[in-house]
C-alpha cells in the first residue's frame, strides 16, 4: 500500500512542478512580450563605423575607433564564408523559423536545472542577442531572445538576417563583422580568401579570444578544422575541397593592425583636425579622410629615415645587450618555453625583433627570436656587434649566450641591430601645391608619439644660410661679390650672447677673398655672417618672414647667419618650396578629401583642405639664382655626394650645427622638397664627424631615389630680368672675350662691378 501512496505523492509533485513552471513561463512571456525592442535598429542598421585614413592612393594608413568594421553586403560574400558559417552555426538557417525549438528547450532546462549553459542559439537567436539583448544567462533572456527571434523572422528575409550576423558579429581583436576580421587577420578583403581562410574566421564567433589565431594559433585550427568537417559532414564541400582547405598553410599578417602603410605620425595628424572639428562623433562616423601622402614616397621615407638610424649606430658603439638569461648550460631544445616566455614581454619596434643569442662567434651568431624562429646571422649582419664579437676572450664580449638582442630581416637577410637612442625624421612637400607626399616623425610612433616633423624645433645650422643669401641679393650682393672669408671678432653686445664671439669655419679654414657662390657652396661660415654683417641683421630677419619664418625664434643679431635661431621640419620644407616653386609661398596641406560612410565627398573648407592660391613672396630672379647657388652646393660643395642621383635639377644645403648636435640636408627638385634631420630629443653632440652631409644627406639621397623615380629632370627656366656675365673668378669684375671667366647669374639692374666689390 505504501509504493501505490509514494508514486502518487511523486506524480502530484511533478504537475504541481510542471504546472509552477508553466505559470512562470506565461507570466515571463507576459512580461516580454509587451517589452519587446523595435527593430527599427535592424531596419535601419547603421554600424559604427571608425574613422579611416588613406593615402592619395587610396591604402590605409590607420583607422581610428573603438570598433574595427567593414560593412559588406550580403551579394558580395562569397558563398564559401556563407557556407561555412552555415555549417557550424546555423546549417538549417534557411529551413527554420528563427528558433531551433529542440535546442532551445534543452538550453531552459539546463539553466534551470543550474547546469553549464549549452548553447542552441540560431543565427537569427544571435542577431536578437547582439543587438538588443545581455549575454546574462537567465530564463527571462533566454524568452526574450526566442519571442525576438521569431519578431526578427517576420520582419525580415533570410538574407538580411544572415547579412546583420555577417557585418555584427565580435570576431576578436576589435573587428566586428567578418569583413573586417578578413583585413585583421590576413591583411585582404573576404572576398580574396580561400575556404581555408573563411572557415578559420567562421570559427570565431564560439570564442573569438580562445581560438585568436595571433594568441592561439593550435586552438584557432583545431576550430577551422571543425568547421572544415562540418562543412564535409553537410555536403557544403566535397572530399577534394576538404583535403585541400586541411592541407593548405595559413598565413597571418605580420602586423595585428589593419593597415596597408605605416604612416603613424600623419595619421595622427589627420585624426587631430578631425577630433577638434567633430570632437568623439569622429570615431563611430565612418569617414574616410583621403591624405596627400603618397604609398611609394612614404615607404621610401619610412625605410630612408630607418636606415639613417642604423647606419648611426654602426658609425658608433653598441651599447650591449637589453638583458642576459642565464641558459644554465642545456641545450636550446630542452628551454624554448622559457626563452620564448621571456621574449613574450618585450616589445617589438618597428621591425625591431628581440632575440636571444643561441650561438656567439666571431663570424657568426645564432638567435631564437620572439617570433619563435632560430636565425642565423653572419657577414653584414653583422657589423654593429662585430667589434666585440673580435674579443678573444668570449667571457669578455659583450654579446655572449643569453644576451637578448634584436634582429631584422632586410632582403631575405638578418641583422642585428639595436633600439636607437639617436631619432630622424623627414618630411617631403610637392612645391608647386603644398601637397605632403611623405612625413615620417620619428623612428617608431608606439615607442615615442613625438612628432619630430611638426613639433620639434631644432637649431636649422647652415640650412638657414641661403635665406641670409636671398635676402643679400636684394640689396645689390651678387653671386660675383667678393667675401673676405678670414676670422672675426664680435663683442658680447654685437652677437646679443653673454660672452664674446671668434667664429670659426667647420673644416678650421680660411680661404681669404671668395666669390659669393663658392662661399655658400663651401658653407664658409664667416662668408655668411660678412654677408649678414653687410646687409643688417634686421632687415634679414625681418626678409625671412617671407618665407614663413617667425621672427621671434631668429633673433636679429650675426649668429643668425649660422642658424642658431630655430625651426621645425615643416617650416623648412615650406621654405625651400619658396626656392623650387619660383617664389610663391605654398601652405603644406596633409587632408585632400573625406568621404561619409554613403561615399559622398564632404563639403570642404579652403582652410582645412585645399592650399589657395598665394602670391610670390620673393622675386622670381631671385628663387632662380638661389636655385642655381644651391645647385653649386650639389655640384661642387658640401652636399656632393647628392651627384649620385645622375640629375642636374637637385639643390639644396646641409646643415651642421654647433658641435654637431643636429644634422641636416634640405634639397629639392622643381617637382618634390625634401628635409632630412637626425639628432637626440636631448640635444647632444651627435659625434664629432657627423655633419650634415655625413649623417642627414644619405637620408634623403636614399629617399629621393624612390621619389624621384618617375620625374623626368626639370630645367629651372631663367626669368626676365636676369642676365648674364662673364666674369674673372678671382675679382668677380667683368671679362673681355679674350680674358678667362666664368658665366654668372645678375639682376639687370645690379651687373658686375668694374671693380671688385668686396665685404670685408
Amino acid at each position: 500500500m505504501a509504493k501505490p501512496t509514494f508514486f502518487k505523492r511523486l506524480m502530484l509533485w511533478f504537475f504541481i512542478s510542471l504546472a509552477a513552471l508553466g505559470a512562470l513561463v506565461a507570466l515571463t512571456i507576459a512580461l516580454v512580450i509587451p517589452s519587446l525592442p523595435s527593430l527599427e535598429s535592424l531596419t535601419e542598421y547603421r554600424p559604427k563605423l571608425p574613422l579611416r585614413v588613406y593615402s592619395s592612393d587610396g591604402f590605409l594608413m590607420a583607422e581610428f575607433g573603438e570598433e574595427r568594421r567593414a560593412f559588406i553586403k550580403i551579394n558580395n560574400v562569397p558563398k564559401k564564408m556563407k557556407n561555412a558559417i552555415l555549417a557550424i552555426e546555423d546549417r538549417r538557417f534557411y529551413q527554420h523559423k528563427g528558433v531551433d525549438a529542440v535546442g532551445v528547450g534543452r538550453a531552459i532546462v539546463k539553466n534551470l536545472a543550474g547546469a553549464a549553459h549549452e548553447g542552441a542559439s540560431t543565427i537569427t537567436m544571435q542577431v536578437a542577442r547582439n543587438f538588443f539583448l545581455s549575454s546574462d544567462k537567465t530564463l527571462r533572456r533566454k524568452i526574450s531572445e526566442v519571442f525576438l527571434s521569431y519578431k526578427i523572422e517576420k520582419n525580415l528575409n533570410k538574407d538580411q538576417i544572415l547579412e546583420l550576423y555577417i557585418n555584427q558579429i565580435y570576431l576578436g581583436q576589435r573587428a566586428y563583422g567578418f569583413g573586417a576580421a578578413a583585413l585583421v587577420y590576413y591583411g585582404k578583403p573576404l572576398e580574396k580568401l580561400t575556404l581555408a581562410e573563411c572557415a578559420l574566421l567562421a570559427g570565431l564567433p564560439k570564442a573569438p579570444t580562445n581560438y585568436n589565431p595571433f594568441t592561439n594559433p593550435k586552438r584557432a585550427i583545431q576550430r577551422q578544422r571543425e568547421v572544415l568537417k562540418n562543412m564535409l559532414r553537410y555536403e557544403f564541400i566535397d572530399q577534394k575541397a576538404f583535403d585541400e582547405a586541411i592541407n593548405q598553410t595559413l598565413h597571418f599578417k605580420e602586423s595585428r593592425q589593419s593597415r596597408d602603410l605605416v604612416a603613424d605620425h600623419a595619421s595622427e595628424m589627420v585624426r587631430q583636425v578631425l577630433y577638434d572639428q567633430y570632437k568623439d562623433d569622429i570615431y563611430t562616423s565612418g569617414i574616410k579622410v583621403y591624405t596627400t601622402i603618397k604609398k611609394a614616397n612614404q615607404e621610401a621615407a619610412n625605410e630612408a629615415v630607418l636606415r639613417g638610424i642604423l647606419d648611426y649606430d654602426r658609425r658608433h658603439e653598441y651599447r650591449g645587450p637589453e638583458k642576459t638569461i642565464d641558459l644554465e648550460g642545456k641545450k636550446f631544445e630542452d628551454q624554448k618555453t622559457k626563452l620564448a616566455d621571456a621574449l613574450d614581454g618585450i616589445e617589438e619596434y618597428n621591425g625591431f625583433i628581440p632575440a636571444v643569442v643561441i650561438k656567439a662567434e666571431p663570424k657568426y651568431v645564432q638567435a631564437f627570436t620572439k617570433k619563435g624562429d632560430l636565425v642565423d646571422i653572419k657577414n653584414d649582419g653583422l657589423a654593429l656587434i662585430q667589434k666585440t664579437l673580435n674579443v678573444k676572450d668570449p667571457k669578455n664580449r659583450k654579446v655572449k649566450p643569453g644576451s637578448v638582442i634584436r634582429v631584422i630581416q632586410k632582403n631575405k637577410q638578418w641583422e642585428v641591430v639595436q633600439l636607437p637612442k639617436v631619432e630622424a625624421s623627414l618630411v617631403s612637400m610637392d612645391p608647386q601645391t603644398g601637397a605632403i607626399t611623405a612625413l615620417v616623425g620619428g623612428f617608431d610612433f608606439n615607442r615615442n608619439k613625438y612628432n619630430h616633423v611638426t613639433q620639434a624645433k631644432r637649431q636649422p645650422g647652415s640650412t638657414f644660410k641661403p635665406f641670409i643669401y636671398s635676402a643679400a641679393l636684394e640689396k645689390g650682393i651678387t653671386p660675383a661679390t667678393i667675401v673676405n672669408d678670414a676670422p672675426l671678432h664680435f663683442s658680447a653686445a654685437e652677437t646679443g650672447s653673454a660672452t664674446d664671439w671668434d667664429p670659426q669655419n667647420y673644416d678650421g679654414d680660411f680661404d681669404g677673398h671668395i666669390r659669393l657662390r663658392n662661399g655658400l657652396a663651401k658653407s664658409k661660415n664667416l662668408v655668411a655672417i660678412r654677408v649678414l654683417k653687410a646687409i643688417g641683421p634686421a632687415y634679414a630677419q625681418d626678409y625671412a618672414t617671407r618665407f614663413g619664418f617667425d621672427p621671434a625664434n631668429h633673433p636679429a643679431y650675426l649668429s643668425m647667419a649660422l642658424g642658431v635661431g630655430s625651426a621645425t621640419l615643416m617650416e623648412m620644407v615650406t621654405a625651400y618650396g619658396v626656392f623650387a616653386n619660383g617664389g610663391y609661398l605654398k601652405k603644406p596641406y596633409l587632408i585632400e578629401k573625406m568621404v561619409d560612410s554613403h561615399g559622398q565627398v564632404i563639403d570642404q573648407t579652403n582652410a582645412m583642405f585645399q592650399n589657395e592660391e598665394t602670391p610670390r613672396v620673393i622675386d622670381p630672379r631671385n628663387a632662380f639664382i638661389m636655385t642655381t647657388l644651391l645647385q653649386d652646393v650639389v655640384n661642387k660643395g658640401t652636399a656632393v655626394k647628392a651627384k649620385a642621383l645622375g640629375r642636374s635639377d637637385v639643390a639644396g644645403k646641409t646643415g651642421t650645427t654647433n658641435n654637431q648636435v643636429d644634422a641636416w640636408f634640405a634639397g629639392y627638385t622643381p617637382s618634390q622638397v625634401a628635409i632630412a634631420w637626425i639628432g637626440f630629443d636631448q640635444p647632444k653632440t651627435l659625434g664629432k664627424e657627423e655633419t650634415g652631409a655625413h649623417a642627414a644627406l644619405p637620408i634623403w639621397i636614399q629617399y629621393m631615389q624612390t621619389a624621384l623615380k618617375d620625374s623626368p629632370i626639370q630645367n629651372y627656366n631663367m626669368p626676365d630680368g636676369v642676365v648674364i656675365h662673364k666674369i674673372k673668378t678671382d675679382t668677380g669684375t667683368p671679362a673681355n672675350e679674350n680674358e678667362e671667366g666664368v658665366n654668372e647669374y645678375f639682376y639687370s639692374e645690379f651687373p658686375p662691378h668694374n671693380e671688385m666689390q668686396l665685404l670685408n
